[in-house]
């Protein structure tokens, strides 16, 4: 049952932070292109996303949580490594390349001289995140098929 409980969590909670990584993903074309006036006016729509980051460290711990419940069971233990591996790699991401930018630009309250480059760390690094998450979400998903699907045997 707490396998099952966990298994819930860690898929809900990734799905769920995917979704905001998602977004930045989808508005990328679209954004790279603003001038700095426009951009700095569309990136306050992110005032609050913060709170998103709860969403990722509970991914986070219930996927660690997940990986030890499951470590006897090799395939659904490697697949479930992967998305853990996953989810901190977007993290690491994150506080290496994005959090740095928010900094600088103060929340992208303000464009520094070298805006351009900055607004390329900050969007690139989320579109990699999102990548991620998605690759966190689809191992996440293999790793609770039946394990002759898994296994590649025919019923």
């Amino acid at each position: 049952m707490w396998i099952n409980t966990m298994r819930f969590c860690s898929l809900l909670l990734t799905s769920l932070s995917m979704s905001a990584a998602l977004a930045h993903l989808f508005e990328l074309p679209n954004k790279i292109k603003l001038s700095g006036e426009e951009y700095l006016i569309v990136q306050q729509i992110y005032r609050g996303w913060s709170l998103a980051g709860i969403l990722v460290v509970g991914a986070l711990i219930s996927t660690f949580v997940l990986a030890i419940m499951v470590r006897k069971k090799e395939k659904v233990f490697t697949l479930t490594l992967i998305a853990l591996f996953c989810i901190l790699a977007t993290q690491i991401l994150f506080w290496v390349f994005t959090y740095p930018v928010n900094r600088v630009t103060d929340n992208w309250a303000s464009l520094p001289a070298d805006w351009i480059g900055l607004r390329e760390q900050w969007e690139y690094s989320h579109a990699m995140g999102a990548v991620l998450h998605v690759i966190a979400l689809i191992n996440l998903i293999l790793s609770v098929l039946p394990k002759k699907q898994l296994s590649g045997t025919k019923e």
